[in-house]
């Protein structure tokens, strides 16, 4: 791997989103000093961490998952396919640190909930799941009419699940698709579907698949425990602290020095299972060499420390930026008259920084990285890395603004949840089997840790008189690389259709 391309690939996405706050933070959205400063040392953090840790998902997690995936189904034994399918989504899922935050976030918002067993449905959700998702693949059952049912079933259930709680449900899909597990279940879909004769639908969405479980569990979850419908929903948003009294130098750098061990510990619990895990599969089925075991443990380690200066860099420094972004245009947008005019340029300005911000951080996620290049690598060049990314930004930076419009306009992000998978649904009848796959493993992977920390942070300052509405902002991120790239999969069909109908005479 090209580590110095790798890096320059990694600068070239995240490079406009520190201009453009910089840009803005000395001009017209005037933030604190430390806070810019703080915002670019993490900009930098975030730059170096995605680079290293790209390079050790290439030399550990997805080599790993292709042969652990390909040893499975090489056994000819479903029985043991399925069981440790599910054990891999549980344990993984369990020990995903995002999960952990997740658990204790609902927690503070519904006091009632018990935590542990929250995290076990979630958990259990994305195993089952994952076991359905192989068994789909082995079985070569259409992935279009896979989704349709269990898309049906998961709506069936939040039409008697309490509302309050559906953001939280959808929410719950997007948590578990954490930066080390998303590679390993590309990898390992990828690993089965190589080693059986069916057709290349196969491939891609057992990320999307494993994405429904969670969703599915934690509304079950909410009907059993009969969560009252008129139980308000309060946030309370995490301050820095620590450096209130400290100099500029200790304010820069303070909060990173604070959160590195942090983020030591909750990246070791993540990369832990996948460890355990190849140590198992090593002694039972996948007897690898020397060489090709230390070559893979030392990916883990790059990808592990690559982890670590990621997460600091982005809560160090991105979050806090973008929360202030976001409040202070929030509050210019708000100061509309009867007549809606005063606020109208800053609420234009609101959703256009919101479509930039959506249409170019996406681009810095981990898992889209692996995704798009385990696309253009199992197409063989034919489906451009470059045109994923483009569609994948397009539907991000919608599903923003249509976030801070449905905050500033007082919208239930709902309604709007329920037209744009009815349109994803719709979409499958035209769309390619392949596409629709990437298409529902798109939608889990761009609700990532940078998304989730910037966007999230950034739409609850600018929803600041109601910061409940911004719940439902990480669903609504999942739900739009669905019609997106269903969509660049149907021109994609229609661009080939008369290649193929050419080649076609031609052999006749």
């Amino acid at each position: 791997m090209d580590i110095a391309a790798k890096f320059k690939e990694t600068a070239k996405s995240v490079l406009p989103v520190i201009l453009i706050v910089l840009a803005l933070g000395l001009t017209i959205v005037p933030l604190e000093k430390e806070d810019l400063s703080r915002f670019v040392v993490g900009g930098l953090l975030l730059i170096f961490g995605l680079t290293i840790f790209l390079m050790g998902v290439g030399m550990g997690i997805e080599p790993m998952g292709e042969r652990c995936g390909s040893a499975l189904v090489a056994k000819k034994n479903l029985p043991l396919l399925l069981s440790c399918a599910f054990a891999i989504g549980f344990i993984v899922t369990a020990a995903e640190p995002d999960i952990q935050v997740f658990g204790d976030q609902v927690k503070e918002i519904f006091p009632f909930v018990n935590k542990l067993a929250f995290t076990f449905a979630i958990a259990g959700g994305v195993g089952i799941f994952l076991l359905l998702g192989l068994l789909r693949t082995v079985l070569n059952f259409p992935i279009k009419i896979f989704f349709f049912i269990f898309y049906s079933l998961l709506f069936a259930l939040a039409f008697f699940a309490p509302q309050n709680f559906l953001p939280i449900a959808f929410d719950s899909g997007g948590a578990t698709t954490g930066p080390m597990t998303v590679p390993f279940i590309m990898s390992l879909g990828l690993g089965v579907s190589a080693v059986r004769a069916g057709k290349d639908d196969s491939s891609f969405g057992l990320t999307g698949t494993a994405s429904i479980g969670p969703v599915m569990a934690v509304l079950a979850y909410a009907i059993f425990l009969r969560v009252p419908q008129d139980y308000s929903i309060q946030i309370v948003q995490a301050e820095l602290q620590g450096a209130a009294d400290a100099g500029f130098f200790a304010k820069t750098f303070l909060p990173f020095a604070n959160l590195f061990p942090v983020f030591f510990r909750e990246a070791l619990f993540a990369i832990a299972p996948l460890v355990a895990l190849f140590a198992v599969f090593q002694a039972a089925l996948l007897k690898m060499t020397a060489r090709q075991t230390i070559r893979i443990l030392v990916g883990f380690f790059y990808a592990y420390i690559g982890l670590v200066v990621f997460l600091t860099g982005v809560n160090g420094g991105f979050s806090g930026a973008g929360s202030q972004l976001g409040k202070i245009l929030g509050a210019l947008a708000s100061q509309r008259g009867l007549a809606g005019t005063s606020g109208t340029p800053w609420l234009f300005l609101l959703i256009a920084i919101g479509i930039i911000f959506g249409a170019v951080i996406v681009c810095a996620e981990p898992a889209v990285w692996v995704l798009s290049e385990q696309v253009e690598r199992v197409s063989g060049g034919t489906i451009k890395r470059k045109a994923l990314l483009f569609f994948l930004s397009v539907g991000t930076a919608l599903a923003i603004a249509l976030v801070l419009l449905a905050n500033v306009f007082n919208f239930n992000v709902k309604w709007i949840l329920a037209v744009g998978y009815l349109l994803s649904m719709a979409l499958m009848i035209f769309c390619p089997p392949m596409w629709t796959g990437i298409a529902f493993d798109s939608g889990g992977v761009a609700s990532g840790p940078l998304t989730s920390t910037f966007i999230l942070s950034f739409t609850i300052g600018a929803a600041q008189a109601n910061p409940a509405d911004s719940f439902g902002v990480i669903a609504l991120v999942a739900m739009m690389p669905l019609s997106a790239i269903q969509i660049m999969g149907i021109i994609y069909k229609a661009k080939q259709a008369p290649k193929e109908s050419a080649a076609s005479k031609e052999a006749k």
